[in-house]
């Protein structure tokens, strides 16, 4: 089985640092498992690393803002980076906190296009929600309400399917294709906050209200999938009068807080891999030294 080392982890947690010092020390390039950082004018919001020390970066600005990405379409790419990556003698080192990419990249999901399925896009959230809970009430309790864009993408596939997520879910194996060493990266969480609620202030420092400008022409566009992650959709309120820039501010903090507790309890449940304090300097050097250690293990099939 070929070696994938994925460094996950909370929102500000390091990760990208990390995997860069990784990269330099075990001959590896790096695949960008994020759902926003593929999008080519969605830098500050997203957090795209900009210095990336001359390692390879994957899966970094490879959309026009009017396209949009799903787990399919970065399923099948990123794959091809790991059989390209592996084959030049190189290690593969998946890096992002968008958990479900990941998963769908190491596991044996198999996703079924939906193109000429029926319109749904003229029923209300509210609609949508009522008839998932009648039709697969276990896949309703997943979802909120709020959750558009994904209750239109789940009744695309089961039309596609013919049947209900649950059932789809339900085929699947569950089979890790590669040799995953997995890890999830956070910190203490007071510690964590505090580099959170840094970075959204570094972020409108570096210009986020100038990128929020040219992206959406001034507030008039927001119907781009990339504008709906935390860091951009908080802006939308801004252009109506709504709110203050201080307001979205806080905003963005909040909700990345609280994206940072999604994220680990779906680590938790989802991934077999470790946890590490990133800011725990033995933890790191013991997380190296096995990793080091799992490279030489065993050849890669």
């Amino acid at each position: 089985m070929k070696k994938v080392l994925v460094i996950m982890g909370s929102t500000a947690s390091g990760k990208s640092d990390l995997a860069i010092q990784l990269a330099k020390e075990l001959n590896g390039e790096i695949i960008s498992c994020d759902s926003v950082q593929v999008y080519k004018p969605l830098t500050i919001g997203s957090a795209k690393i900009i210095d990336t020390e001359g390692i390879v970066h994957h899966m970094l600005n490879i959309f026009d803002l009017d396209e949009s990405m799903n787990v399919m379409t970065f399923q099948h790419m990123a794959r091809q980076h790991i059989d390209d990556i592996t084959n030049r003698g190189k290690l593969p080192i998946c890096v992002g906190g968008t958990g479900f990419y990941i998963k769908a990249l190491l596991y044996d999901y198999e996703f079924i296009e939906h193109e000429e399925t029926k319109d749904f896009s003229y029923l209300s959230n509210e609609v949508l929600h009522e008839r998932l809970k009648e039709i697969d009430p276990q896949q309703a309790l997943k979802i909120h309400v709020n959750n558009r864009q994904r209750l239109l993408r789940i009744f695309q596939q089961m039309d596609a399917a013919k049947q209900t997520r649950s059932e789809i879910h339900s085929q699947q194996k569950q089979e890790i294709l590669y040799d995953a060493k997995i890890y999830y990266l956070t910190t203490e969480r007071e510690a964590l906050v505090e580099r959170i609620n840094q970075r959204v202030d570094w972020m409108f420092e570096q210009g986020l209200v100038d990128e929020l400008n040219a992206v959406t022409n001034y507030g008039q566009n927001f119907d781009y999938q990339g504008l709906t992650a935390i860091g951009y959709k908080e802006f939308k309120p801004y252009y109506t009068g709504k709110m203050t820039l201080d307001d979205v501010k806080e905003k963005i903090k909040t909700h990345s807080r609280q994206f940072s507790k999604r994220q680990m309890t779906w680590f938790k449940h989802q991934l077999p891999g470790t946890i590490i304090d990133s800011l725990n300097k033995e933890e790191a050097q013991t997380m190296k030294e096995d990793i080091k250690q799992w490279i030489n293990s065993s050849a890669v099939i």
